[in-house]
């Protein structure tokens, strides 16, 4: 008997050439990105020019032709219509919560059971941030306090065209 001839394992394919778009990709990428980092940079010249020292207020200054504050019942019903319409609270749970589901108990108690638990935590947290910006409110507000907010924000935004442009060549 004569033993079985070993055979050399196949070599892998070939990839596929690339596609015309994919070939041209790369060198046609650069344009946009150039354009953002421009962009970016637009904006932050414009906001430092808005907000240069002695400048006078404009229509948006804070304190000034502020719209008053909603009321309670209109701005919760604002915030809960927000929460219940976005998809990624609920992608988030479907995602996570199963692989914590116990064998052999039922799903539809303990699923009911997290939700709770998540709605409770997320209800604390939002009367944090409420409390917290109510007291802070008052202090935002302040025309220094707002202009160095400006200055700061239309920095980062002058500095990271730049940071972008540099990337991308």
């Amino acid at each position: 008997m004569r033993p079985a001839p070993v055979r050399a394992p196949a070599a892998p394919p070939a990839p596929a050439p690339p596609h015309r778009a994919q070939r041209r990709g790369p060198e046609r990428a650069g344009g946009p990105r150039l354009a953002g980092a421009a962009y970016l940079v637009f904006l932050g010249v414009q906001s430092l020019w808005a907000h240069r020292r002695g400048a006078p207020a404009g229509p948006g200054a804070p304190g000034e032709g502020a719209e008053p504050a909603p009321a309670a019942g209109r701005a919760f019903r604002q915030g809960l219509l927000s929460c219940l319409l976005n998809p990624k609270v609920g992608v988030f749970f479907v995602s996570v919560v199963p692989q914590f589901l116990p064998d052999g108990h039922a799903a539809l108690a303990t699923t009911l059971l997290f939700g709770a638990i998540d709605a409770a935590i997320a209800a604390g947290w939002l009367t944090l941030v409420t409390v917290f910006a109510a007291r802070m409110l008052t202090w935002l507000r302040r025309p220094r306090v707002h202009t160095a907010m400006e200055r700061t924000a239309a920095g980062v935004l002058v500095a990271l065209g730049p940071g972008t442009a540099v990337e991308t060549v």
